[in-house]
């Protein structure tokens, strides 16, 4: 447990994750409520509507990579957050970089899916295009949200293995969404 937080209890972890539970749930309502608002663009390129439940779990796993990794290195006295800090620069670059090989061949793999099945709506290199982008464009969002997650844990004294996932899993759901028809709107 993080130096000077409360001893494990069930009940202090209930304490602490029932409110935020109920936040996160409020949260996915809300990316549910977006996704319905671009019913029409799915619709019309089936392709993103393989593109959407792969791309927000893979920002979610990225970011739960991530946590886990910060969350050890916390536990071990191993992180410091100073932008100087090799260990946090080093887990942030790879989370990006593995994005980097990851979204392009999703996305290649949702418009061949799509094609197997019926029409797909776009080309298959805007739909690599529009997967690598947003990819890059959400794991570099997933790297600032767990960062700031497991922050903000540690300077509340909780524990971020408690924390952060749920977090990070949540607001990429809702990230996943706006910076997949984000990116595009920008590119078709």
């Amino acid at each position: 447990m993080v130096e000077g937080s409360a001893e494990w209890s069930v009940s202090a972890i209930v304490r602490t994750m029932l409110p935020l539970l109920c936040v996160l749930t409020a949260i996915e309502l809300v990316s549910g409520l977006v996704l319905e608002s671009f019913e029409a663009t799915l619709l019309a390129a089936p392709s993103l509507l393989l593109l959407v439940p792969v791309t927000i779990g893979m920002g979610g796993n990225l970011g739960s990579v991530l946590a886990a990794r910060l969350s050890t290195a916390l536990h071990l006295g191993l992180l410091s957050f100073s932008p100087t800090d090799d260990r946090l620069a080093g887990n942030a670059v790879a989370t990006i970089g593995l994005s980097l090989t990851v979204f392009p061949l999703v996305g290649a793999g949702a418009w061949g899916l799509t094609a197997v099945v019926g029409e797909t709506g776009l080309t298959l290199g805007t739909v690599v295009l529009i997967a690598l982008l947003s990819g890059l464009v959400l794991s570099v969002l997933a790297v600032v949200v767990t960062v700031v997650t497991t922050y903000a844990a540690y300077r509340y004294r909780l524990d971020p293995d408690d924390v952060v996932v749920p977090v990070v899993t949540n607001v990429c759901d809702v990230l996943g969404v706006l910076v997949l028809f984000g990116v595009y709107r920008v590119v078709a």
